[in-house]
């Protein structure tokens, strides 16, 4: 079998915005939710998470921006997606703090356009390392109404500033932070105590910006998944099916489909 053989089940099609035309995979009913991979790519395990979704009441919509779909995650598949998404794409901010990347537009236009299809009161939006900040970004498209951060590993920690800073426009942190208030929303980020991509100093950083909107779970890393990948993917990599990360799954999984909901008349 193919590799897209672990999307069975999935709709796939194109959308285009912009410069940029993106194959996306849909499965499930309800409101939607837009599931952003990680490196290297929509591995596995990325499904995985996102089927747990759909299975929840929600119409999952799976972009592919890198990598092959259903491939499954490898070092050597890693770092081959990472150093051509760094070397070649323009769609992506890697290095500069208080910067989203362009795909953010691209991303945008597709949670209103599956919001118009799927109705509810608004999007959801799951980044993932890579593209984990982008759900913030993501917070001036105004049907973004639930955004989670897994493991928000841009810009590249290479020193203090890039470490504690996030890829976030100051208007976007501004939109998000009105939003949430005006709104009454908030947003969750994740991550591991020891992991090196995602440092203590970035969360405090989201911690100053969004005060209690900001929800962080922070894991020890005793309690990962055993691979041959230090801790860091908190929803596919190294979560466990029992204890604290089946927990944090858990809880985005009801934050999602709580902020998501169709508004009670």
């Amino acid at each position: 079998m193919s590799y897209e053989a672990a999307l069975f089940g999935y709709q796939k099609c194109e959308f285009t915005n912009g410069p940029w035309t993106r194959f996306v995979y849909r499965r499930g009913r309800g409101p939607a939710v837009i599931v952003i991979h990680e490196m290297p790519g929509l591995h596995p395990l990325v499904i995985r998470f996102a089927n747990r979704v759909a299975d929840a009441g929600m119409t999952v919509f799976l972009p592919v921006l890198f990598g092959v779909p259903g491939k499954p995650v490898t070092r050597g598949y890693t770092a081959w997606s990472l150093l051509s998404t760094i070397c070649i794409r323009r769609e992506f901010n890697v290095w500069s703090a208080g910067k989203s990347s362009p795909i953010v537009a691209w991303l945008s236009a597709l949670a209103r356009n599956a919001h118009a299809e799927c109705g509810g009161k608004g999007v959801g939006a799951v980044g993932m390392c890579f593209t984990g900040g982008f759900a913030l970004a993501m917070m001036a498209e105004p049907c973004v109404v639930a955004p989670v951060l897994p493991q928000p590993s841009l810009p590249m920690p290479f020193g203090s500033k890039r470490a504690s800073g996030i890829d976030a426009y100051r208007a976007e942190i501004a939109c998000a932070k009105k939003r949430f208030a005006d709104e009454n929303l908030s947003m969750i980020g994740l991550r591991f105590k020891c992991d090196k991509m995602v440092r203590k100093s970035r969360f405090e950083t989201y911690r100053h910006a969004f005060g209690e909107n900001f929800e962080a779970i922070e894991l020890d890393p005793q309690d990962a998944q055993p691979s041959e990948f230090p801790p860091h993917s908190v929803l596919t990599v190294h979560m466990k099916e029992e204890g604290p990360t089946k927990e944090a799954e858990q809880r985005v999984i009801a934050f999602l489909k709580r902020g998501t909901a169709p508004i009670s008349p």
